[in-house]
């Protein structure tokens, strides 16, 4: 527990990034119907991931990383997130579920780096 168990790739052009992600590793995109946002589940062989339409707007040049998000897997998740915003961490986007899976949020640390938690949990919704 409380290792990396997920990444999440934004893009303002999702057709594109997954061409891209298919053609250099040989990843899998599948279409969710879930959530209320274009999104895709990304089969890699390994670690689990998603591709989603970006939110906003791409950060300018000189802004700093534009990266993955990556998502913990923890054994609580009201636990930790206690233990992140005791610490300093500023809650982004508060828990919700991703039905018959997990419960997942999201985070800013202290110099505003977002990451990802998540509570495996098949009753989840």
């Amino acid at each position: 527990m409380n290792t990396l168990g997920y990444f999440e790739i934004q893009s303002s052009q999702p057709e594109r990034e997954i061409k891209f992600y298919e053609t250099i590793f040989g990843w899998i995109f599948i279409k969710e119907n879930f959530v209320p946002i274009e999104y895709y589940r990304i089969e890699t062989g390994t670690i689990y991931g998603g591709l989603l339409k970006r939110p906003a707007k791409i950060p300018p040049p000189g802004s700093g990383t534009n990266a993955f998000v990556c998502s913990i897997e923890v054994a609580n998740f009201d636990e930790t997130s206690k233990l992140i915003t005791d610490n300093g961490g500023k809650i982004a986007l508060a828990k919700f579920a991703i039905a018959g899976r997990c419960w997942q949020g999201y985070f800013n640390d202290q110099d505003n780096n977002t990451f990802g938690i998540f509570e495996a949990d098949k009753d989840a919704g």
